[in-house]
């Protein structure tokens, strides 16, 4: 693969790369359940949502390209699990299984636990996405729970894997409001 890869913050010129790392997953895999890719204006609008909130939102460089991307989001739209965030990890097929996604994960763990989140929780397409499951439970996420056949794409039935890892001070203890990153659930 050659050098190691930079994770950085995004920037608005990462979007067309990002836009097509999505398109290729969506496209051609099974981990993301849209059947559309996200155009590049609906990435602009994702890219500009989540940072405006303060979620964290990095790209894999790799010799000056970006090869891969990652973010974390509200794990639901509700206000009672605003310390719950889900991450979402894409790497381009042929730089998967070179410590990319790894490296995506670690610095998300990192930030989100850094800004107060309590639960990070992956959402991972299909129970046959080995590498997506093996990478979660090598940074500590516990395997809670599969949905069945709630999934359909390119002509098959697939199943939804839960997985859940505790950050920071994780239960113990009420969360501190006034730490709470963006707006979103912020009053006023």
């Amino acid at each position: 693969m050659g050098r190691k890869p930079i994770i950085r913050e995004i920037v608005d010129k990462d979007l067309n790369a990002i836009t097509a790392i999505q398109a290729e997953a969506v496209l051609n895999g099974v981990a993301n359940f849209n059947l559309v890719p996200l155009t590049l204006s609906e990435m602009k609008a994702k890219k500009n949502n989540l940072i405006n909130e303060q979620f964290p939102f990095i790209v894999a460089e790799v010799e000056g390209t970006v090869r891969g991307f990652a973010y974390v989001g509200p794990h639901r739209p509700r206000p009672g699990y605003r310390w719950a965030v889900e991450d979402s990890i894409y790497v381009l097929p042929e730089f998967q299984g070179h410590g990319i996604g790894s490296q995506l994960l670690d610095d998300l763990i990192r930030q989100a636990t850094h800004l107060g989140f309590r639960q990070m929780v992956a959402v991972i397409g299909d129970t046959n996405n080995h590498a997506s499951i093996e990478l979660h439970r090598k940074y500590g996420f516990q395997m809670t729970g599969t949905l069945k056949n709630v999934g359909y794409k390119h002509g098959q039935w697939l199943d939804v894997v839960i997985m859940q890892l505790e950050l920071g001070a994780g239960v113990s203890g009420k969360p501190d409001e006034s730490v709470y990153p963006g707006t979103l659930y912020k009053p006023g």
